[in-house]
């Protein structure tokens, strides 16, 4: 059997008001998983928590087989992040923030890099201010595969995207996963799953209450 390249167990975070519980799930290479639940259930709260930007109360992450606390750079270097509505320098041009970002990763691809501005049809020339919301979650793509990230983290990266442009970015996840990288994208829009997603993990008010093959859930 495959060892998972994400294991998730009893993942803890307490606010006022809020709590995420216990959250236990695993990803295997080469799998998308769909993070499923509505506005509020406590999907960012997990992602964050996975990558250590709010420090969980209890729980154990795992990356690669490696502790997420104890090896975080590490493991950092060979996954990627997108969250939606990201936002950048409004005058700054898309070549500028390439050359800033580049300088923190080692494993930086320059051909890579320019291979996805390609495909994705962006400009290097053009500011951010002049992307449309559905460019915008193209040049965050670029910027967390151009290291060569093995596994995506991705954060309602469809949100607010129109149809067109929500069809395009599933049709990339599917590209890439054929390419060997794996996906756990969150989202509150179930049509986006059925499009692409091979499992599915369901959270409800702070709690997993399912995870598993996709074909289960539409079963």
């Amino acid at each position: 059997m495959r060892e998972p390249i994400l294991e998730v167990a009893g993942l803890t975070k307490r606010y006022p008001g809020f709590a995420l519980e216990g959250a236990s799930f695993s990803l295997h290479a080469g799998e998308i998983m769909g993070f499923v639940g509505r506005n509020g259930a406590g999907k960012t709260t997990t992602l964050k928590a996975l990558l250590n930007f709010v420090h969980p109360d209890a729980g154990e992450v795992r990356f690669f087989g490696m502790d997420a606390t104890a090896q975080e750079l590490e493991i950092k270097k060979r996954i990627g992040f997108v969250s939606g509505g990201a936002d950048y320098y409004a005058q700054k041009r898309l070549g500028t923030i390439l050359q800033v970002v580049r300088r923190f990763y080692p494993g930086w691809d320059d051909a890579l890099c320019a291979q996805y501005m390609a495909q994705f049809q962006l400009d290097a020339n053009k500011q951010t201010r002049q992307l449309s919301a559905g460019m915008k979650v193209k040049f965050a793509l670029v910027l967390a595969l151009s290291h060569g990230a093995e596994l995506l983290l991705l954060d309602e990266p469809t949100s607010g995207l129109d149809p067109v442009s929500r069809e395009e970015i599933l049709e990339i996840f599917l590209s890439l996963a054929d390419e060997g990288v794996s996906i756990l994208f969150s989202t509150h829009i179930t049509s986006d799953l059925e499009k692409c997603a091979d499992t599915i993990t369901y959270i409800r008010s702070g709690r997993i209450e399912a995870s598993g093959p996709l074909r289960d859930f539409t079963a």
